[in-house]
């Protein structure tokens, strides 16, 4: 519906999946499973970490948090996924939309940003073992997050505002949410400012912190090699290697959808890396942190071993 001009859109529709409907029960039985298991396996996480005293170290607080914003980044969009899989077209008010773009690029440059205090984290621990509490206090590690949520408001808000008051010449967003990209096409005029907005705030966003952990890993690789002994270097490797993984999932899949020219953007494509970001790397992030970790591993079967004498 148009009040006055096309700048006043105040509903659009979401096109979803359109081009493969006859795909669609598959497609919504495979997520729904895929949002349960995700959800159940991050508070898992969470649970464990909080309820066992010789896990409450830095390294694991960082790993609550990224648990935590995973829960929420999938229950921003997977529910709205699964509406469109249901019904088809959704009808989503301009007010929702723009709280679905904002809350979107705050969970994911907030996880950007705490992924890269995760990798100081592990620089500080490796390469300064006898000062890392000190550097590390838990008033450090609550700081760095509070940024890394600072950071996510102050993105989402310069999108969302240059978005939604900026002249639109359409309401029908082929995506499955209100991501950026489907957006500026509907941006009437020249979006040549939107589109270097939107890769100069990705630089920030994405490339910058992505560069600190490049920078974290040299070091951390360099002091590892001068170990004298092949059992400490393989134990720090060990502890390096899962977040290692997970950055470079969520880091190259965000990184080829936004440092990219809009020319080269194609509707499939764009819905493919949007469901690995938001879908496939929150399905991982358990399965890598849990399955390489020695000591989450110990404190779930001691937990699970709790529970059996209970029962």
């Amino acid at each position: 519906m148009i009040l006055g001009n096309l700048s006043g859109v105040s509903e659009f529709r979401l096109l979803g999946f359109s081009e493969i409907s006859h795909l669609q029960p598959l497609l919504f039985v495979v997520l729904l499973s895929l949002y349960i298991l995700i959800l159940m396996a991050n508070a898992v996480i969470a649970f464990i970490i909080n309820s066992d005293n010789a896990l409450h170290t830095p390294m694991y607080f960082f790993l609550t948090q990224l648990s935590c914003l995973d829960i929420c980044y999938l229950s921003l969009i997977i529910p709205t996924i699964l509406e469109n899989l249901m019904v088809g077209t959704v009808s989503i008010s301009r007010t929702r939309c723009a709280m679905q773009m904002f809350f979107f690029l705050f969970f994911g440059v907030a996880e950007c940003f705490l992924l890269a205090a995760m990798s100081l984290d592990r620089y500080f621990a490796i390469c300064y073992p006898l000062h890392y509490t000190i550097i590390m206090s838990s008033r450090v590690c609550r700081s760095l997050v509070a940024g890394t949520y600072i950071c996510g408001t102050a993105v989402g808000s310069v999108h969302t505002l240059v978005t939604f008051t900026s002249p639109l010449c359409g309401s029908a967003i082929n995506h499955f949410f209100c991501e950026i990209q489907p957006l500026l096409d509907l941006l009437c005029g020249n979006t040549f400012p939107s589109e270097i907005q939107v890769i100069v705030v990705a630089v920030f966003a994405i490339l910058s912190p992505f560069l600190l952990v490049i920078y974290s890993y040299i070091c951390i690789i360099s002091t590892i090699l001068q170990m004298a002994s092949a059992e400490r270097q393989q134990k720090a490797f060990s502890t390096c290697s899962s977040h290692l993984l997970a950055v470079t999932l969520f880091y190259g899949t965000a990184g080829s959808m936004y440092l990219r020219p809009k020319y080269s953007y194609c509707a499939s494509v764009d819905k493919f890396l949007s469901l690995s970001y938001s879908v496939v790397t929150p399905l991982l992030n358990p399965v890598i942190y849990s399955l390489r970790n020695k000591e989450l591993k110990g404190a779930l079967r001691k937990k699970w071993r709790k529970v059996n004498l209970v029962w």
